[in-house]
């Protein structure tokens, strides 16, 4: 069996069972409580100690029983291929997960021979969070599940390859569950992005206005205003996996996005100044 082995250095997520156990434990119950019903969510994709909470947010909110997760990731711009990992299983701190290898020969398939409507298929021989930073959490949730990992890019014709995924899903029998993976906005010297300056009020203007828009695009289930959003106003690195997402819920029927959390990597610092760069991130759920 090949096993895709870690590609993130230490920090990014623990690499301990205990510890992800103990750090995801709150998110188990309430899920358990409040019967989390979502076929399909977001979660963004930063280390954990920086916007954890919210992905587990998004990662909580799926509905048990899913035979598979499909995580779809992104960090592709428009043009690239649509890129899955091609080994038998991922390696997680929790232990491997099993890729979906029926699924992925039916959606390769599909995607090298349809054409100009969805993106042509590739491999992912690539380091990239966007994913592997989400699968503990997944393993977690989903101890049973198998996997497919897929990475879409910045292009409309990923909301097609969602619609593609659960059409191909179904005539396999398969109960799927979606979780799409982005940041939002990369503010601040780090990232070369500094429209409105410094401190406090550019920091407002990511909550209030930048971010604020990107959700209100997805929430209003408007494929073409989330990439317009996420090309104009930098709000996203991965609007392809969104678009994924939001591709599979309209051809499962699923009702359009709630937003479940929101927050910045501002907020996880314990120094009371506004840090020069930081990040937006947000979950959301596509409930049944």
């Amino acid at each position: 069996m090949q096993i895709r082995e870690y590609s993130l250095p230490a920090g990014w997520y623990p690499k301990e069972a205990a510890e992800i156990s103990a750090f995801l434990s709150e998110f188990k119950k309430a899920a358990d409580k409040d019967r989390a019903n979502a076929a399909a969510a977001v979660s963004p994709h930063a280390g954990w100690y920086y916007c954890g909470k919210t992905a587990a947010l998004g990662v909580s909110s799926l509905k048990s029983g899913a035979d598979t997760i499909a995580v779809l990731g992104g960090h592709l711009g428009a043009g690239s291929p649509a890129l899955f990992a091609m080994e038998d299983a991922v390696k997680t701190p929790l232990g491997p997960m099993e890729i979906d290898a029926p699924l992925r020969s039916a959606l390769v398939k599909e995607f090298d021979g349809s054409g100009s409507n969805i993106p042509r298929a590739g491999e992912d021989r690539y380091r990239d969070n966007t994913i592997e930073v989400l699968l503990p959490m997944v393993r977690f949730f989903f101890p049973e599940a198998k996997l497919l990992w897929l990475r879409l890019p910045a292009d409309i014709k990923s909301y097609e390859a969602g619609k593609i995924i659960c059409k191909k899903a179904g005539e396999l029998g398969i109960k799927l569950n979606v979780l799409a993976s982005t940041d939002l906005t990369h503010y601040g010297s780090n990232y070369g992005f500094s429209p409105k300056g410094s401190g406090r009020a550019a920091l407002r203007w990511v909550r209030e206005v930048n971010d604020a828009a990107f959700i209100k695009a997805v929430v209003s289930g408007n494929p073409d205003e989330v990439l317009r959003r996420a090309d104009e106003d930098y709000s996203a690195c991965s609007a392809g996996a969104v678009l994924g997402a939001m591709g599979f819920a309209a051809a499962q029927g699923l009702k359009p996005a709630r937003l479940l959390g929101y927050a910045t990597s501002a907020d996880a610092g314990k120094d009371s100044e506004t840090p020069d760069s930081f990040v937006g991130y947000a979950a959301f759920s596509f409930n049944s």
